[in-house]
């Protein structure tokens, strides 16, 4: 028999495991704040389940295993349960659900033949409600499962919850008393929502919808409860007066015919069924719309599920089947820094490895420098890592209470980590910018805007062919693309004679685009093709644009402090400097020959314009380039701003939505006419 006896190792491991879940449980349900994801959790209380049913002289009445609930809180007044509030046993895999079955198979035979229910277990915080003839009068948190918290109050800020019942005044009459069990939470579309207003206005983002759920509920102030976008769903009537109801899938239409919310339900008859139920769910997790973290199989029998009884004081006539995991908690080892195509430096983790949903993560995003900041996040912090369905991981925040002092503060760089050029960050924006347009990390995508209808219209140089010359070291700068010869084009695969000449003799006609096209397509941060004319006009060539002041920039209409900072910061780059110098000794150095020092004398001054239809003397970018060069502007969409809409043939809808906003409308000739008086 001593054989048999617990070694005193496993007294010790015993030991250990009760003293975290009980601390976790502390920190999740009292003070909302867990240091471990759910999956962390589980693992924890699954090891003590097994370790207590292979040693059952270990279980003690203290043990977390034989609690529903967690500690209260002593901010609100306590109130008892009808009946105890259970938590569910777990199973992780398919394999636990079929052992559970077959457990409960062997406690009574009518579960063979039994049908079942499928929820989606929502990840929120689970409340009470109390009617009375159909009034709500109270709502308890579920506390410690046996005795929970009344927050009455705030619960009825919640917008969902029925104050009466049946909200259809033609329904059936309510019971004398009815209590349902809920699970309040947040949509995830809403807490995107919530965290947006927070950091617009210079607060903290939440960390996670459940703890902000939970948060809102337990505030004394059911003001600042209404303030959080709250709703819920009912699934479990605790007890109800006259109340008959001997499925659970009569259940849930009870409630809805009350006028209860209540989840997507699957009605399935074999256990078999309901593991696809649970696969179902597990497809649709994303398309939820809250926070899910497994589904509940439940005998639809209540009666039968009433009868099976217990183990320990989780109901047997039902599991949560847990989805795999997608939050888990590991450490922060380093920060790094991408350099994109755009140039904009995006900051990511690099990770202690942890697998999330059966892959080894090892990097996961920080979105932008700002959210870094914003959450503290630290050199060595312990963090919370998530993964939703094949969105790239990333990192929820940090865990505050697991710091030792050896985190470190991280910093945003100062150089771009690519070309080692300094890097440029905007006032008021969040992305941090690499303006080296010879940076090796960005090249591919300058050349791509460079030779783009917008810029240069290089014909027939395409996103594929660039990327064949950087690749082939053929480009290393956008000025390259004037050196190209045609004996390095034919070196290209798929190229031959004819599509060589025609490329080259295409670059070759780009030499004669004016000097607000080639402004457009050097790709300077915030200057749009507008912009580009408007300066081209002002300045007259790439040499004054170039001597130009903040103070000169901020003159010119449509320049704000950050393009004028942008516009200065691009000229003053060393390796841009070099490339125009570049660009000079090739001969593309464009001059502007309508130059202006102030738009006041332009015929065209602050008119707009929308051109739509095609043209028999001009193509629409010649048009475009004469109202800009006399002060107008053209946009794309018809809108109550528009002056004039250019007709041509075949003018679509943007000539009804003129006439329906009663804008003047002109023809070719008419508007020769007005720009020639």
């Amino acid at each position: 028999m001593t054989d048999n006896l617990p070694d005193n190792n496993t007294n010790k491991r015993v030991e250990y495991l009760r003293q975290q879940i009980n601390y976790h449980n502390y920190l999740y349900h009292v003070l909302d704040a867990p240091i471990v994801s759910d999956y962390e959790y589980d693992k924890l209380v699954s090891e003590l389940v097994q370790l207590e049913a292979k040693h059952p002289e270990l279980v003690s009445q203290d043990s977390p295993t034989q609690r529903a609930g967690a500690a209260l809180s002593e901010k609100f007044l306590k109130v008892s349960h009808p009946s105890p509030i259970l938590s569910l046993a777990n199973a992780f895999d398919e394999a636990g659900v079929w052992a559970w079955y077959e457990r409960i198979m062997k406690v009574d035979e009518r579960v063979e033949t039994t049908d079942f229910v499928v929820e989606p277990k929502i990840d929120g915080l689970t409340v009470v409600l109390h009617y009375d003839h159909g009034l709500f009068i109270k709502g308890t948190t579920r506390g410690d499962g046996e005795v929970g918290e009344d927050i009455t109050k705030n619960l009825r800020t919640v917008q969902a919850l029925p104050l009466r019942i049946p909200v259809d005044p033609a329904g059936t009459t309510p019971p004398a008393y009815l209590v349902v069990r809920c699970e309040a939470f947040i949509p995830l579309d809403d807490f995107e929502q919530l965290n947006r207003r927070q950091v617009q206005a210079g607060e903290k983002a939440y960390q996670n919808p459940r703890n902000t759920a939970a948060g809102a509920l337990r505030q004394l102030d059911p003001g600042l409860t209404a303030q959080r976008p709250l709703t819920l769903l009912a699934y479990t009537i605790i007890t109800g007066e006259g109340v008959n109801i001997e499925t659970q899938w009569g259940t849930l239409q009870y409630l809805k015919s009350m006028g209860f919310p209540t989840p997507e339900a699957y009605y399935v008859a074999s256990i078999s069924e309901a593991i696809a139920a649970y696969n179902d769910l597990v497809e649709k997790r994303d398309q939820l719309g809250y926070e899910a973290d497994g589904a509940v199989i439940k005998i639809n029998d209540l009666i039968l599920s009433a009868d099976l009884g217990y183990v320990g004081k989780d109901p047997r006539g039902a599991l949560a089947y847990k989805f795999p995991a997608r939050e888990v908690t590991t450490r922060l080892l380093e920060i790094g820094v991408n350099v994109g195509r755009t140039g904009v430096l995006t900051p990511y983790a690099r990770l202690e490895p942890v697998e999330i949903s059966g892959v080894i993560v090892k990097q996961a995003t920080l979105h932008n420098f700002d959210y870094i900041a914003d959450k503290d996040i630290r050199v060595g912090d312990f963090v919370f890592v998530k993964r939703a369905g094949d969105v790239i991981p990333y990192v929820i925040g940090p865990i505050i209470e697991r710091r030792d002092g050896s985190e470190a503060v991280y910093l945003p760089p100062i150089k771009c980590p690519v070309c080692d050029q300094p890097v440029e960050h905007l006032e008021a924006e969040v992305a941090w910018y690499c303006v080296n347009t010879a940076c090796p990390a960005q090249l591919v995508r300058n050349v791509e805007h460079f030779v783009s209808k917008g810029g240069m219209n290089i014909v027939g140089l395409g996103i594929k062919i660039v990327e064949q010359m950087v690749e082939a070291d053929l480009v290393s700068d956008l000025a390259d693309l004037y050196c190209l010869d045609k004996q390095a084009l034919l070196s290209l695969e798929g190229f031959g004679e004819k599509k060589s000449d025609n490329l080259l003799i295409a670059i070759s006609e780009s030499k004669q685009m004016p000097l607000s096209r080639f402004i457009t397509a050097l790709g300077i941060r915030g200057v749009g093709e507008v912009l580009a004319s408007d300066l081209a006009r002002y300045y007259g060539d790439l040499d004054g644009l170039a001597r130009a002041s903040w103070e000169d920039l901020m003159k010119i209409e449509g320049v704000g402090p950050n393009i004028a900072r942008g516009i200065i910061d691009w000229f003053s780059q060393p390796s841009n400097k070099t490339l125009l110098e570049k660009f000079r000794a090739l001969g593309i150095w464009p001059k502007e020959s309508l130059q202006v020092k102030s738009t006041k004398d332009l015929i065209l001054d602050g008119v707009v314009f929308v051109i739509t239809g095609s043209f028999p003397n001009h193509s629409r970018d010649q048009l475009t380039a004469l109202i800009q060069s006399r002060g107008g502007k053209v946009t794309n969409s018809v809108s109550k701003k528009t002056n004039y809409l250019l007709v041509g043939d075949n003018p679509g809808s943007k000539l009804d939505s003129a006439k329906a906003l009663g804008i003047a409308i002109l023809g070719e000739s008419d508007f020769i006419r007005m720009i020639s008086a």
